[in-house]
């Protein structure tokens, strides 16, 4: 009598606190199809109404971007959370387990399951980048936008002006820290709930491989290429100090970060006459001027940038394409003017957005951002959550890859360089260190981007120290400092956008080292002889061929498997860059000796 007593009120608890069997494996596939499914229809309704939003920002267009966002996050939420159910079950496939584990990994910032999170969350992040966007400057005491402030801290060379413009732009940041600090509360408690430490430890879980590892990998690169860079601070700051003297740039210790040409010191290229070395430092071009003294519009970089990809056997872009793209800013709305590539409806719907001006800069940019689009439709016959790149770093890696081979050789070919002009091989050292300025000086900043965010997320970065940390973490990697002293009446990273867009950096690091492992391997298979940084893949369809076949693989297999299919090693590493700027390396240390490098 009392076991039966026992057992009657043990299927009561079980009743009143909804307990149900363990879930089954093929419970679980159904779940993932549903999944997919919905989250599908929802995400090509949200991502309508971000575009519209993005590209006419209003307060109404605001509301309807929060709102689709809300939807699908929400969705997306409960998706996650069910999926924990299912992911610790015996017997599952490989790609329902796969695809779970992509459920739990795969929202940058989820909201919990309590009543309006979803909303509250979607409305922070809409109004951070909205005032990201909306957010202006001012050069000499006029307002100007994000995007043309940096463009004229590319040209401006007067100190006093490049620091108007440094301390105007960053105050866009200041409005944003309250509604940031909500943000990152709100979804911490999404992460906890789907069973992660905080915020930044689910978006490390998304490399097939434990958080902390990752973290590790990372770290373990940076000290790979770390050498590099120091010689490149090192030769960069000399420079500067011969510029501008003492009293503005010291020859020692940092740099100060509104001297080099770019509004986070992210990249240098844009200093590159300042730099120069004599003789060795005439490339005996520059593509600004090229593509101004052949006429290009905006369209036609673009057209340039597809004609690229049809020439390794890539079919063209679909006329809807060029319909629907925002390929130059609008004189009479606000837009988002970041450069962006969009697959609207999984399929063919495939779309830049850019305020696209003819320089140098936005030629390679176009082929970035089209390296986007083209992985997108590669992929587009996978399974909704395979939709994807093998980890986001690959997605970024294949634009800037296919920038690699804008080469002279590759500028002779599509008629912009004349082919007398073409730089003879003492003129290498410059091309590499034109290079270098962009490529190698990202490397910290692509690094501590999410070193900062990672703290915050973890509580080991605090509220009242966000700003200290973050010009702590600049000077540590980078080895800059802000024009002027910063307190945390700043918001810095507000300037930054995606601190107040939300979008993962890690993976822009990642390319950076990827996109010299993917160049190698393709220049291999092209059997080229010469120097890495001379090849170009343009016209061969043979490396199309097997670069389309690792795209199209989407994130269906772990990464590993993709870098394999394309490159022959499942190891990401930087000794393929350091392959690349090796001349430079040892040109630099030249130049350097006797110089006290470091900060």
């Amino acid at each position: 009598m009392k076991s039966l007593t026992s057992a009657l009120a043990l299927a009561a608890m079980l009743l009143a606190t909804g307990a149900s069997p363990a879930p089954t494996a093929a419970e679980a596939d159904a779940f993932v199809a549903k999944a997919e499914k919905d989250l599908e229809e929802l995400g090509i309704f949200a991502a309508r109404a971000a575009w519209v939003n993005a590209t006419y920002i209003t307060d109404d267009t605001d509301i309807l971007a929060a709102r689709t966002g809300a939807a699908y996050t929400e969705a997306a939420v409960r998706y996650a959370s069910e999926a924990a159910k299912y992911a610790p079950l015996p017997g599952l496939s490989y790609d329902t387990k796969r695809k779970l584990d992509m459920l739990r990994q795969g929202l940058v910032a989820p909201a919990p399951n309590t009543p309006g999170a979803a909303d509250t969350l979607s409305t922070l992040l809409t109004g951070l980048q909205s005032t990201y966007g909306k957010g202006k400057g001012t050069y000499k005491g006029e307002a100007k936008s994000g995007n043309d402030l940096e463009e004229l801290m590319g040209t401006e060379r007067d100190p006093e002006v490049l620091k108007e413009m440094w301390i105007s732009w960053h105050k866009i940041g200041v409005p944003m820290r309250n509604d940031y600090t909500q943000f990152v509360s709100i979804s911490n408690a999404g992460s906890k709930e789907l069973g992660y430490v905080d915020t930044g430890a689910q978006w490390r879980a998304g490399y097939d491989m434990d958080p902390d590892a990752f973290a590790k990998l990372t770290d373990d690169t940076w000290k790979q290429v770390k050498p590099l860079y120091d010689q490149l601070h090192c030769y960069t700051r000399t420079k500067l100090n011969e510029k501008y003297g003492d009293a503005v740039q010291p020859k020692t210790g940092p740099i100060r970060a509104d001297l080099l040409g770019n509004m986070w010191a992210q990249e240098w290229g844009n200093i590159y006459d300042v730099v120069a070395p004599k003789g060795a430092g005439d490339v005996g071009y520059d593509l600004t001027e090229l593509l101004a003294a052949k006429g290009y519009t905006p369209e036609q970089i673009v057209k340039t940038g597809e004609a690229f990809f049809s020439s390794v056997g890539f079919a063209p872009l679909p006329q809807s394409f060029w319909q629907r793209s925002m390929i130059t800013a609008p004189r009479d709305r606000e837009v988002v003017c970041h450069a962006s590539a969009w697959d609207v409806d999984n399929k063919d719907d495939i779309r830049i957005k850019m305020c696209t001006k003819v320089n140098g800069d936005d030629f390679v940019t176009v082929h970035h951002e089209l390296g986007h689009n083209y992985y997108q439709r590669a992929y587009n016959q996978q399974s909704y959550l395979y939709m994807n790149s093998a980890n986001d770093g690959f997605h970024e890696a294949v634009g800037d890859f296919i920038a690699l081979s804008v080469t002279p050789d590759y500028l002779v070919k599509i008629g912009l360089l004349d082919p007398k002009a073409v730089p003879s091989a003492d003129k290498d050292i410059g091309l590499l260190l034109k290079q270098a300025m962009d490529k190698v000086a990202f490397l910290p900043f692509g690094l501590l981007i999410d070193k900062w965010r990672w703290g915050v997320f973890s509580g080991q970065i605090t509220p009242n120290t966000y700003n200290a940390a973050w010009n702590d973490l600049r000077l540590q990697y980078q080895g800059i400092v802000p024009p002027v002293p910063r307190s945390e009446a700043d918001f810095d990273p507000g300037a930054k956008y995606h601190i107040p867009g939300n979008t993962p950096y890690t993976r822009y690091f990642l390319a950076r080292l990827l996109q010299f492992q993917f160049h190698q391997a393709a220049c291999k298979q092209a059997g080229w002889k010469g120097p890495l940084h001379r090849c170009s893949i343009y016209g061969d369809k043979k490396v199309g061929e097997k670069l389309n076949a690792m795209l199209a693989m989407g994130a269906s297999k772990p990464w590993p498997d993709a870098l394999q299919a394309f490159t022959g090693s499942r190891q990401m590493d930087g000794k393929a860059m350091i392959a690349y700027f090796q001349p430079l390396m040892t040109w630099l240390q030249r130049q350097n000796k006797g110089k006290t490098c470091g900060w």
